[in-house]
């Protein structure tokens, strides 16, 4: 999935209830003809006081514990009813005993014995480094190993692309309620509602998306079965109803089935054109299935529609992927200045950091994350985002220490590489077995996503290319393309093809990925390696120095190669 549509940050929504009538829109901005400035005060706050969370999950439901009541009934036994955090396996000993199920589990997703023993053995030497950020860490993993694969909830399938460098559905819940725990608490509330109202479609509605919401925030995919059979529970007692539809648009989204998100939200729009998730996954679902004229329309109908935080920051999406980063900053801006909650000052401030880090401006960055944190000071999305601004900014050591952080709460392919990346820059005695450990998880954890329906396949094309199987890493961009036509899956294909060999073919996928005008420095430098190797030394001399001018910290060790290519070419002249 692409970086910045639903990247799995927690925004608001404005209720579902009919069409705006308050707050501005875009077009109020001037923004999408003159982009002129203006007031301040022509923005009006995106949220009222009675705003609902957008995009991946709804309102009421804010987390992961079940409720334990004490009461029996037939609603304890529903797949869609189930206990949402599950137990962490703390100790060695807890882990040695989940260790077999774990495996079997693995060789169930279509790994061999010895790949799942391997696999299981990394994450425990995770933990036998004995600093505590390890058995944290080790306990996250251990979760969805075990947890999620014993507990009844995998069905094997097949998962996402690729959030992740992020990796993406809308998020639903604010990140100080996250923080928290009062997703924890809201979710315990729900159960014990259901128990006594069975038939309330509404809550079930909120359950299921709530599910969403702890598996994207927890990194934990084997929630998504039971957030898809409390969505299909809450359609059996009412199956025209827009919070539900909603619901299964955000889960296709969350587990990268971009095509059904398109559908889900396109459903739920008929039975209510003004439900705040629905148009922006259907925003999402466009921009993912890289249909971006599409994508413009709908994001300017959701303005039109239901203007606020959650289309603002997708309107500026859709701009930046055109190269269009004056406007996707001003965007932000005023959508910034229009946020009064810590959720939404939190979220908008993160997008204006990523931004910046993105055109290689480190201490703007480190300042919006700063405002981010500053409101939530537990709101991961920031604190990765700082490290790696720490990192492009030369201070390693703040930045490994911020990544170790992330990646015991937040144990997903983003962060992981990212981590091991450092390690493998920093090259300390012992850096290169942690580095290692670090992308062993990442093929558990896409192991895991795709027994619980998750299409990882951009999250492993990009991983496996640099740090895994070479032949993998084709298959799975060769399939995500068959899919999807989006520059994130161009560029991981083109980096997928060079690794193996296939340079002449590459070529083409490279020049699509940077055809929009997107300004990354990854694609850049992609593209430039791949010109290079095909014998187009001028343009790879162009592209190599644009990435290391737009963003010269975009990778410890993709920078460093492209600094050392460059410098080649250079001499060869």
């Amino acid at each position: 999935m692409s970086p910045r549509t639903n990247d799995g940050e927690p925004e608001h929504e404005r209720p579902d209830s009919g069409p705006a009538s308050e707050g501005a829109t875009v077009a109020d901005l001037d923004l999408r003809k003159s982009g002129a400035d203006r007031d301040e005060a022509d923005l009006a706050p995106a949220t009222d006081s009675g705003s609902h969370t957008c995009s991946g999950a709804d309102t009421a439901a804010h987390s992961g514990a079940d409720a334990d009541t004490g009461a029996h009934s037939d609603i304890d036994t529903d797949p869609g009813f189930v206990g949402a955090s599950g137990s962490d396996a703390d100790s060695e000993d807890a882990f040695a005993e989940e260790h077999t199920e774990a495996t079997e589990a693995l060789e169930a997703a279509g790994l061999s014995t010895d790949e799942a023993d391997a696999r299981v053995a990394a994450v425990r030497r995770v933990a036998a480094a004995g600093r505590r950020w390890r058995r944290v860490q080790l306990g996250a993993c251990a979760a969805m190993l075990a947890l999620g694969l014993t507990a009844g909830a995998i069905a094997i399938g097949a998962l996402r692309d690729g959030p992740v460098p992020h990796v993406a559905t809308a998020a639903a819940v604010s990140p100080g309620l996250l923080a928290s725990g009062d997703l924890d608490t809201s979710i315990a509330a729900l159960q014990t509602h259901l128990r006594a109202q069975p038939k309330d479609f509404g809550s079930w509605a909120t359950l299921g998306l709530a599910y969403v919401e702890q598996a994207r925030t927890k990194g934990d995919p084997s929630r998504y079965p039971q957030a898809e059979q409390a969505l299909k529970r809450s359609l059996s007692l009412r199956a025209d109803n827009d919070q539900a539809l909603a619901g299964r648009a955000a889960l296709a989204a969350a587990r990268h089935d971009f095509a059904g998100a398109l559908k889900y939200a396109d459903g739920a729009l008929t039975q209510n054109p003004y439900n705040e998730r629905a148009l922006c996954s259907r925003v999402d679902a466009l921009v993912e299935l890289g249909r971006y004229d599409d994508a413009e329309k709908a994001v300017n109908l959701a303005d039109e529609r239901r203007p606020g935080v959650p289309v603002f920051t997708r309107y500026a999406y859709v701009h930046e992927l055109r190269g269009d980063v004056t406007t996707a900053r001003r965007v932000l801006d005023r959508a910034l200045s229009a946020s009064t909650s810590p959720g939404d000052i939190a979220y908008v401030a993160t997008q204006l950091g990523q931004l910046a880090w993105n055109q290689g401006e480190y201490d703007e960055a480190l300042t919006h994350y700063a405002r981010a944190l500053a409101a939530d000071d537990t709101y991961l999305p920031a604190l990765e985002g700082r490290a790696r601004a720490q990192a492009a900014s030369g201070q390693q050591a703040e930045a490994i220490k911020g990544l170790e952080a992330v990646v015991a709460r937040y144990p997903l392919p983003g962060p992981l590489v990212a981590l091991g990346e450092l390690y493998e820059a920093r090259g300390a005695r012992g850096d290169a077995e942690k580095a290692e450990d670090q992308y062993t998880l990442v093929d558990a954890w896409t192991a895991i996503a795709r027994a619980n329906g998750v299409n990882a396949d951009l999250d492993t094309a990009l991983a496996a290319a640099d740090h895994g199987d070479r032949a993998t890493a084709l298959r799975a961009a060769r399939a995500d393309w068959a899919r999807r036509h989006t520059v994130h899956t161009a560029d991981a294909l083109a980096w997928a093809l060079h690794v193996n060999g296939k340079d002449a073919e590459a070529l083409t996928y490279a020049r699509q990925a940077t055809a929009t005008g997107y300004r990354n420095a990854s694609f850049l430098y992609h593209r430039g390696v791949i010109e290079n190797a095909t014998g187009h030394p001028d343009d790879a001399r162009t592209h190599l120095s644009a990435a290391l001018k737009l963003n010269p910290g975009f990778s410890p060790l993709g920078a460093r190669e492209a600094r050392t290519a460059l410098k080649t070419l250079e001499a060869d002249k």
